[in-house]
């Protein structure tokens, strides 16, 4: 690993990863992209659905291979947990017990341990042993039916396994190990997706108990229901995205677009938005994304060209954020977010071999 991931904000910090998919890895990543020292146990032989050697969610740690079904690996893996901070894992409640290496097994060992629990339903209530995936978990909190038009639309799975998921797991963790620093216990962290998701809906909740957000798709402020609030196919065929919501943005909006003394319903007249909407669509469909982008773009206006997979890492604003990095010739987003004091840097680990696990034990004793 990296002098600049060595060097993070968590430098020092010791995690074992139990091999998972989706949230845990990231989560994973994200400790490791900090400068903690992240180790993988997964099983021997395992193949991967995406090479290691590309697997993004996989960068920054190497891995060791233990079967926790056999006792002697199983020991092993009990040794090394007992030398970590923090423990992620993803399997189904109980799975851990059963391994005899849930939370219980460390309480005497290893007091100070985090151990991070990845789960869509969480360690209890009537669905906790059900299968599913994040479009399941993300229906029963509303988040599903508020996104799309005529049908529900799957945010891809950012909502559910890596912000509802992965980053709540994270940040239950950190908050878990500023505890243990001070009393010297740790804790067990239940991170459900569903309860992540549901809190990432606060302000939604609250737009509805207020009477101003309507049960229904396409029909609100920041659902695609407001014209000055989405996106525009272009001449193109490309799109440009529009969120002047703001009185004196949606004015530069109007100017811009040479609408500014059109007679055009009011911003907030719900009534006139099928009006407004047709007005925009045509304009917009006057010149490609790129003309749209460079009359728009960077000004109050609030517009951005939509950008594909391929385009989005050579936008400017990206180069000079530096919000991509290209390591090991993987294209791939950089740590996020920014810190002052502290680099963290997006680094590829150990991906082609297992680490030497005595060499893990020996430093983690130190």
């Amino acid at each position: 690993m990296s002098d600049a991931v060595r060097n993070g904000p968590l430098k020092g910090v010791k995690v074992i990863e139990i091999q998972g998919l989706g949230p845990t890895p990231f989560a994973a990543m994200w400790l490791a992209d900090m400068g903690a020292e992240v180790v993988r146990i997964q099983r021997p032989n395992l193949k991967p659905l995406i090479p290691q050697k590309v697997d993004v969610l996989n960068r920054g740690r190497g891995f060791v291979e233990l079967d926790l079904k056999d006792d002697a690996d199983r020991s092993t893996a009990r040794a090394m947990i007992n030398r970590a901070d923090m423990l992620i894992e993803g399997m189904r409640p109980g799975v851990m017990e059963r391994l005899g290496l849930g939370p219980e097994a460390f309480t005497d060992s290893n007091p100070r341990l985090v151990y991070g629990r990845m789960t869509g339903w969480g360690q209890t209530g009537p669905l906790a042993q059900a299968a599913g995936h994040d479009i399941n978990y993300i229906a029963i909190t509303g988040a599903l039916h508020a996104i799309g038009g005529g049908r529900p639309v799957p945010p891809l799975n950012l909502l559910g396994d890596f912000g509802g998921g992965g980053m709540y797991l994270v940040a239950g963790m950190l908050a878990a190990l500023h505890a243990a620093h001070t009393t010297g216990k740790g804790d067990v962290v239940d991170a459900a997706i569903t309860d992540g998701t549901a809190h990432l809906m606060a302000m939604i909740y609250s737009m509805h108990g207020a009477g101003i957000w309507a049960d229904e798709r396409e029909a609100n402020l920041l659902d695609g229901g407001a014209p000055f609030y989405t996106v525009y196919e272009c001449a193109c065929g490309g799109h440009i995205s529009v969120g002047a919501l703001e009185a004196k943005f949606y004015a530069e909006l109007l100017s811009r677009l040479g609408l500014g003394d059109a007679d055009l319903p009011a911003q907030m007249d719900v009534g006139g938005w099928p009006v407004l909407r047709a007005r925009f669509t045509e304009r917009f469909k006057q010149k490609t994304r790129d003309e749209w982008a460079t009359l728009l773009e960077g000004t109050d206006a609030c517009c951005a060209p939509v950008l594909s997979l391929q385009e989005a890492p050579d936008h400017p604003h990206n180069r000079a954020r530096n919000s991509f990095a290209t390591v090991s010739e993987v294209i791939q987003p950089e740590a996020a977010p920014k810190l002052s004091n502290t680099h963290p840097h997006a680094t590829m680990g150990r991906e082609h071999a297992p680490m030497q696990i005595e060499d893990v034990l020996a430093r983690w004793s130190q």
